[in-house]
C-alpha cells in the first residue's frame, strides 16, 4: 500500500491557495485546508476529490485572524494526522493604508492575519515536525516584505514582520532537518484584483506561484530554497 504524502494549506479556496491545493493534489498529496467560508471549502473539497479520486481533502472553517480558531484548526490537523510533509502558511489579507490615515485597528487586523496566523499555527504544529525530524514550511510573504509600497504602509509592516518570522524560523529549524522557505510574490491574479482592467499578461498567474513552491519542495534534502522573489515579467505595477 502506497503511503500518501500530506500538505496543510491555509487560505486554500481561492487564488494562490487554490492553485497550491490543486498542484499538490495532482502530485499525489492528501490535503488539510482551511478558509473562512465553509461553503467554499466544501466546494473545493468536492472539486479536488473529483479531479483526483485518490486524494482525500480534510477541511475546517477558520478565521485565521482569530487565535482560538487557528489553534482549533491545529488540533483538527493533529486529530487526523500524526505527521505531514508540508505546511504552507498562505492565508493573508490586503488593505491599503498609510501610517497616518489608516483606520484605527487596521494594522492589528493585518498583523493578526498576515503574521500571527502563521506564528500561531506553526508553533502549534512544530512538536509534530520536530518529532518526525523532517518537513518543509513555506511562508507566503510578498515583495512588500522587503520594499515599502506607496499607500500600503500598514500592509508592508505586516509582511516585513512575516519575513522576519520566516528567517528566524529557518535558523531555529536548521539542526532538525526541517526546511523553511519564504515566498515573495509580486502582483498575482486573485480576488484582490477583482475588477482590475490590466491586461492579463501584466500580472502573474496563481499557478506560477504554485509551480515555484513545488519546485522548491522538490529539491534534495541537502538543499533548501531559503527565499524566492517572483515578479510579473513586465515588472511591478
Amino acid at each position: 500500500m502506497t503511503i500518501r504524502k500530506r500538505v496543510i494549506i491555509t487560505g486554500a479556496t481561492k487564488g494562490i491557495g487554490r492553485a497550491l491545493a490543486e498542484k499538490f493534489a495532482s502530485e499525489g498529496f492528501d490535503l488539510m485546508i482551511c478558509a473562512r467560508n465553509e461553503k467554499d471549502l466544501a466546494h473545493c473539497k468536492t472539486a479536488i476529490e473529483t479531479a483526483y479520486p485518490a486524494c482525500t481533502v480534510h477541511f475546517q472553517a477558520t478565521d485565521v485572524s482569530k487565535k482560538e480558531q487557528v489553534l482549533r484548526f491545529a488540533q483538527f490537523v493533529l486529530k487526523h494526522w500524526a505527521n505531514f510533509e508540508v505546511l504552507i502558511n498562505n492565508a493573508g489579507v490586503y488593505f491599503p493604508g498609510t501610517i497616518l490615515d489608516a483606520p484605527e485597528g487596521q494594522l492589528e487586523q493585518l498583523t493578526d492575519t498576515n503574521l500571527y496566523s502563521a506564528y500561531w499555527l506553526t508553533r502549534a504544529l512544530l512538536p509534530a515536525l520536530l518529532e518526525q525530524k523532517s518537513g518543509h514550511v513555506f511562508n507566503m510573504c510578498s515583495i512588500a516584505s522587503e520594499m515599502a509600497l506607496p499607500g500600503s504602509s500598514t500592509y508592508c509592516i505586516s509582511k516585513f514582520a512575516l519575513l522576519g518570522f520566516s528567517k528566524a524560523l529557518r535558523e531555529e529549524l536548521k539542526p532538525h532537518n526541517i526546511r523553511v522557505t519564504s515566498i515573495l510574490p509580486g502582483a498575482t491574479w486573485s480576488n484582490s484584483w477583482a475588477g482590475a482592467t490590466f491586461p492579463e499578461k501584466r500580472l502573474m498567474k496563481a499557478s506560477d506561484i504554485a509551480e515555484a513552491i513545488w519546485a522548491g519542495y522538490k529539491l534534495s534534502d541537502q538543499a533548501v530554497l531559503e527565499e524566492m522573489t517572483l515578479r510579473p515579467q513586465l515588472g511591478d505595477l
